[in-house]
């Protein structure tokens, strides 16, 4: 089967592949040779395409090619389900997201993953279970672009507690929310949350075009 992988730009996402897609009509081809990632980051953002692919043999080892070339950043996070079957999502800058942040030192990604869900919603974790994928996302930090990468658990919360939003992490808002309303949160939300979603089958493919 052959291997793909996104690394997000804002709502962009360039896409390593083996093989590439036939209808790609708000898309474009990057040139693998003398590929410069931090050169490619800029001219997909200031691109009015919103897709981007890169076809090569072998997408894992141009992938890792690519997470070398620019500083890397670990994070983890999870999709929380409690007992009533609902997801947990916070509002954090404006858009809805899933709770997850930088690792500490020292920590495994699964500790990160669990200690940024409690810190950002305020509860415990009572189980975390397994994990679902991992995302990539690349920004700019003082001048440098880098790439953040998330990993993602499943985890279960048993109590009734109130939520608690972080709100010196920019967090407003912590909600649960049932997977029939989850139509409010794909009108402002980020790609790779989007991923995280369809993943675990809160929602489908079709309801995204960017990741169909």
């Amino acid at each position: 089967m052959a291997q793909n992988y996104r690394i997000y730009i804002n709502d962009k996402a360039i896409i390593i592949t083996e093989s590439a897609p036939e209808n790609t009509a708000d898309s474009d081809q990057i040139v693998t040779q003398q590929f410069d990632f931090a050169k490619t980051y800029y001219e997909v953002l200031n691109s009015a395409k919103h897709t981007f692919f890169i076809v090569t043999d072998d997408a894992k080892a141009f992938l890792k090619k690519v997470i070398k070339s620019v500083p890397l950043i670990e994070a983890a996070g999870g999709l929380v389900k409690n007992k009533k079957g609902e997801f947990l999502f916070i509002y954090r800058n404006d858009k809805w997201d899933l709770p997850k942040g930088k690792l500490e030192k020292g920590e495994t990604v699964r500790m990160g993953a669990v200690r940024e869900v409690e810190e950002e919603c305020g509860i415990a974790v009572d189980k975390s279970g397994a994990k679902i994928c991992k995302t990539y996302h690349a920004y700019v930090i003082k001048g440098q672009v880098v790439i953040k990468k998330s990993h993602w658990y499943k985890m279960r919360y048993k109590g009734k507690g109130k939520l608690v939003p972080q709100l010196e992490e920019g967090i407003t808002e912590a909600r649960w929310f049932d997977k029939k309303d989850t139509a409010e949160i794909l009108k402002n939300t980020f790609p790779s949350i989007v991923e995280v979603m369809i993943v675990t089958k809160l929602i489908t493919n079709s309801q995204e075009p960017l990741l169909g």
